[in-house]
């Protein structure tokens, strides 16, 4: 019979175990706050039973695909649509035998752990996944999936979620939003303002993307006067829907403070179809800057993501779009490319940044020096290739020392795949259990000291970060 064990990811050492498990004891039922993530709003809307395990486990979550995918086996063929419509796998049941027959694939990874959480305490799999039991797994799952207990909202107030924020375009009109909202439902699910699609002037549909923030406003940007007025409209209306924060993709964190005739006539250039690489860098660079700007004027919490080439493989591209699990770690200069930015507003106490990276290289070198010095800056958690085991203790034993627990902000899941929102946060929970539990082995710091850190690491830091 297959069961998580109680002590799972906790070190060996019998005296740090012990320790490791009473500070996890504080926090396993505290309510979940997830502040970044990437789940469709819309289910909630819904409120309908999840199609089938294909289309609840594989086809929503990159991480699960990408794998098999690096084992040569196609998108096609695991029901992943295409951008020109063409053909691909349609039948569940085959997207899941493939899924088991190579789930042996996700041993030791944070996929396989998060998994096996979802299996065995979400849905009471007693067996791991394989070949064989492909067939009675998948039936078991869905005929819970037609019950009452495993819709949407009802599987949000099980796994204890408090607050869930989505990621949102700035032309989104948020309609699902509206709708929970008007259904009287009593969750907190709250949008966040992504203007990236508006911002990079580089992208071949930028102009696109800038007719639709036009339609969500009312009225046509003809110049960056218009631009600017748009994207503050936007993120008032944001904030009527409960918005607390802001996100901003990019490749790197260069910042510059342009002249405003500089700006105007970049973005005159890009109006026209005339801008180079070289305005799109300033450009993006700038209006880091008026983001920060804003969010001293409106209070949302600006968060940067950085480090990683999107879309990297050009061909799963152009076949089946972004977010598919081709974007790779690069390396990132925050000290130097930040230093505009955070000269300018990273004194000003009422600003809150916070900075996630792929180049973990920089969280010691970089990152923990910056948060453990500027007011406005705070770490974001081990974010993406590294939200693992080994990762977020990497994570804490390269940053505690120089910004300390209270310069970062707790754990978020940044997840598209909603059901695996508990074992993400039992993970994290559990590793910083583990990481305070050494610390008070080695008598670094007190029990107390150690049982007043997991509460906030777990719960208050979250909430304190992002103003909820």
């Amino acid at each position: 019979m297959f069961k998580l064990h109680e002590d799972r990811f906790f070190d060996p050492n019998p005296n740090v175990r012990e320790i490791a498990r009473e500070l996890f004891h504080w926090v396993k039922d505290l309510p979940i706050i997830s502040p970044h993530g990437h789940v469709e709003q819309k289910i909630f809307a819904d409120n309908l039973p999840f199609p089938n395990p294909a289309e609840l486990f594989i086809i929503p979550d990159h991480y699960i695909f990408r794998m098999l995918y690096s084992q040569g086996i196609p998108l096609e063929n695991l029901g992943i649509p295409r951008l020109d419509g063409s053909k691909v796998e349609s039948d569940p049941r085959k997207i899941w035998q493939i899924f088991a027959d190579n789930y042996f694939l996700f041993a030791g990874t944070p996929t396989g752990v998060w998994l096996d959480y979802e299996f065995n305490i979400v849905f009471g799999i007693d067996e791991k996944l394989n070949s064989q039991n492909a067939r009675s797994i998948y039936d078991s799952i869905i005929a819970k999936l037609n019950t009452p207990e495993y819709l949407p909202r009802n599987l949000y107030k099980k796994f204890n979620i408090e607050v869930l924020t989505t990621t949102d375009a700035a032309s989104d009109n948020l309609e699902h939003h509206k709708a929970i909202i008007d259904s009287g439902w009593d969750a907190r699910i709250i949008p966040c303002f992504r203007p990236d699609a508006v911002v990079d002037i580089s992208k071949s549909n930028w102009l696109d993307n800038l007719n639709l923030l036009s339609e969500s406003v009312g009225y046509e940007i003809t110049d960056f006067d218009s631009y600017l007025k748009a994207l503050k409209d936007r993120r008032e209306y944001f904030i009527k829907f409960g918005a607390v924060s802001s996100d901003h993709g990019v490749n790197s964190v260069y910042t510059i403070d342009l002249p405003e005739y500089e700006v105007k006539s970049i973005f005159k250039r890009a109006l026209n179809g005339k801008s180079d690489k070289f305005d799109a860098e300033k450009f993006t660079g700038y209006m880091l800057i008026k983001f920060a700007e804003m969010s001293l004027e409106d209070d949302l919490v600006m968060q940067i993501h950085s480090g990683a080439r999107r879309n990297h493989n050009e061909v799963i591209f152009e076949k089946f779009g972004a977010d598919k699990g081709c974007d790779i770690p690069e390396r990132v200069d925050f000290t130097n490319n930040l230093k505009p930015l955070l000269n300018k507003y990273g004194n000003d106490k009422s600003l809150s940044l916070i900075l996630f990276t792929l180049d973990e290289s920089t969280y010691s070198r970089e990152l923990a020096p910056l948060a453990g010095h500027y007011p406005a800056v705070k770490l974001g958690p081990a974010w993406w290739f590294h939200d693992s085991i080994e990762g977020m203790m990497r994570y804490r034993k390269m940053t505690t020392e120089t910004a300390g627990f209270y310069n970062t902000v707790g754990f978020n899941d940044d997840t598209r795949a909603f059901v695996s929102i508990p074992a993400r946060h039992d993970l994290a929970r559990r590793i910083d259990s583990n990481y305070l539990a050494q610390l008070t082995a080695q008598h670094i710091i007190s029990v107390d000291e150690a049982k007043k850190l997991i509460v906030d690491l777990s719960y208050n830091l979250v909430k304190k970060a992002y103003r909820l």
